[in-house]
């Protein structure tokens, strides 16, 4: 089968009639297609008289095949060139590869990883290069991260973090044909170079202090043994599963969480005096000055909101463990919104999903979204050793 010469007069005659009427350039049939399927023949034939001339058996032309090959400007059929021995295998596209420039599982987890529905992905590739991707064929894609995810998890850490944000954030899950709540722990820390780190991901059924106990026994036999400051919320027995795996470690309530547990119990006219007084209490100096304006602040409200001061002496011990440090380290460790600042940016990518079609699925896009946001984190304070001391191991 000979291969007509092709009319490049005509096609350009024929391209720039389809470009006044608006015919796309890209894409199935597009304007540029058959000049990539002449490109391609022609580079094989090229490739496959080489082969001929170097050989050293007898070899020889032995007409067309038939191919129909995906690419960034649609599907091209084309007419590749055979040989009589069958040892040509063009490099240009070699015999069983049927697309062309087009890496279409980086494609894919790609926009995954941007929180792209499967549906999303799937038009997407086909109005881009005129591609046909099953959800099934995009779920296997997505499965090749799996043994990334594994590997993660089980990653070795560092033996000391001077600073660790524990806190869960909340998805729903389809399981066993229902929708069900599901927690995921987040552990943030910052290793002993000042840099941020994610330790690690779990999912579990719902935020409790028996799976943080679980969470915490991981850490450690991954290589954690001291974290010296721990950062959390007031979740009932949260601190005491922490001194139970880090004894040494000092736990610091988010005085945010309990500033805003404290106004939930306020009449609306009271709100702005008393949060007033509270600012009074945690953006104090010192300890000392701090505890005198819990006991006015009692003094101002103790009859009217007994349970809000009550908490506030019962936590307390744990509130205050801030004021020892400087400002710089009083300023990150008084709050969790290191970590909470970590899931506003999970929830922009998973905002658009409804339910998860499953853990694994869950975790897939977390693990993928995580990648993006902590490949940007950037050191965060360099006076560790300092404060620390012989508690650091630094390795330098």
């Amino acid at each position: 089968m000979e291969k007509t010469n092709f009319d490049f007069e005509a096609f350009k005659k024929d391209a720039a009639e389809r470009i006044k009427k608006g015919d796309t350039l890209l894409g199935r049939d597009g304007v540029f297609t058959p000049l990539l399927k002449e490109f391609l023949e022609e580079a094989m034939d090229g490739e496959l008289e080489a082969h001929i001339e170097s050989g050293d058996s007898p070899n020889r032309k032995n007409g067309k095949g038939k191919k129909r090959v995906k690419t960034p400007v649609g599907n091209v059929d084309i007419q590749p060139p055979r040989d009589r021995n069958g040892s040509f295998d063009p490099e240009i596209l070699p015999k069983r590869q049927k697309t062309l420039g087009v890496d279409l599982d980086r494609q894919i987890i790609a926009l995954y990883a941007r929180g792209a529905s499967y549906s999303d992905i799937r038009d997407h590739l086909m109005d881009m290069y005129g591609l046909e991707a099953s959800p099934a064929t995009i779920s296997r894609v997505t499965d090749k991260i799996l043994p990334l995810i594994q590997d993660w998890r089980n990653r070795p850490l560092e033996a000391v973090y001077p600073f660790v944000w524990l806190d869960a954030i909340h998805y729903k899950v389809r399981h066993e044909g229902r929708v069900v709540s599901r927690a995921v722990y987040c552990i943030i820390g910052v290793n002993q170079e000042g840099f941020k780190e994610l330790l690690g991901m779990y999912i579990g059924e719902s935020e409790g202090s028996r799976f943080w106990l679980q969470v915490l026994t991981d850490l450690h036999n991954r290589g954690v043994e001291d974290i010296l400051i721990a950062c959390i919320d007031n979740l009932n027995g949260f601190a005491e599963a922490i001194e139970t795996i880090f004894p040494k470690t000092e736990v610091q309530l988010c005085v945010v969480h309990q500033v805003r547990n404290a106004q939930k119990y306020l009449s609306w006219k009271d709100v702005k005096p008393f949060l007033k007084d509270l600012q009074l209490i945690y953006k104090a100096a010192t300890k000392e000055q701090a505890e005198r304006n819990l006991d006015q602040l009692e003094k101002n409200w103790g009859d009217r909101y007994p349970k809000v001061i009550e908490s506030w002496r019962r936590n307390w011990p744990r509130l205050s463990n801030y004021f020892q440090y400087n400002k710089d380290v009083r300023r990150i460790m008084y709050t969790t919104n290191i970590i909470e600042g970590f899931h506003r940016q999970l929830r922009t990518v998973t905002k658009s999903k409804g339910a998860f079609q499953s853990e694994e699925a869950l975790m897939k896009l977390l693990f993928l979204a995580q990648d993006h946001i902590t490949s940007k984190w950037n050191k965060t304070l360099a006076q560790l050793m300092i404060i620390f001391g012989d508690r650091l191991k630094l390795n330098l």
